[in-house]
């Protein structure tokens, strides 16, 4: 009994070195709910969505939610409705618990790999886009029940 719980330990500390935890814990892709609104604040849903990252691009309609890849790199969304000129928006790309994950069990080869893979990472999991502006959105602002707000990038005004 007591060797086979040593092989078992060890077992699992060797799957543990040798993947990342944000690759145990997370999924490659996790949802965005993506709304778009008017000017003045109308929420016009329907528009064809276009959100890409260095993985690829996915395409979904405003007001519904979409399960996009994970990535270090920022997100592209640009949204099209015959009524209203184009929104567009970046969603951030931030660091999350997984990351954390790998550095108590992991160590910095779970953090090499789920950096590659892009499973340590999270977008935000709602946003707003506006027609006719350009927003940013951060995760680092997002609370539970709520879409992120978007900001317009420096030097847009």
């Amino acid at each position: 009994m007591l060797r086979t719980t040593a092989i078992l330990s060890a077992a699992s500390a060797v799957v543990l070195a040798t993947t990342g935890c944000a690759s145990i814990v997370n999924d490659s892709t996790h949802p965005m709910k993506i709304e778009t609104k008017t000017q003045a604040g109308d929420m016009v849903s329907g528009a064809e969505c276009r959100i890409s990252n260095d993985y690829g691009a996915i395409t979904a309609r405003s007001g519904d939610t979409a399960q996009v890849r994970r990535s270090s790199k920022d997100m592209d969304i640009n949204c099209r409705h015959p009524s209203n000129p184009e929104a567009a928006g970046r969603a951030i790309s931030r660091a999350n618990a997984g990351m954390a994950g790998n550095i108590i069990f992991g160590g910095g080869i779970g953090a090499i790999i789920d950096h590659n893979k892009g499973t340590a990472y999270t977008y935000p999991t709602w946003v707003q886009l506006v027609f006719g502006k350009t927003l940013v959105f951060d995760r680092s602002a997002e609370k539970d029940g709520q879409p992120v707000m978007g900001t317009e990038p420096v030097g847009n005004k």
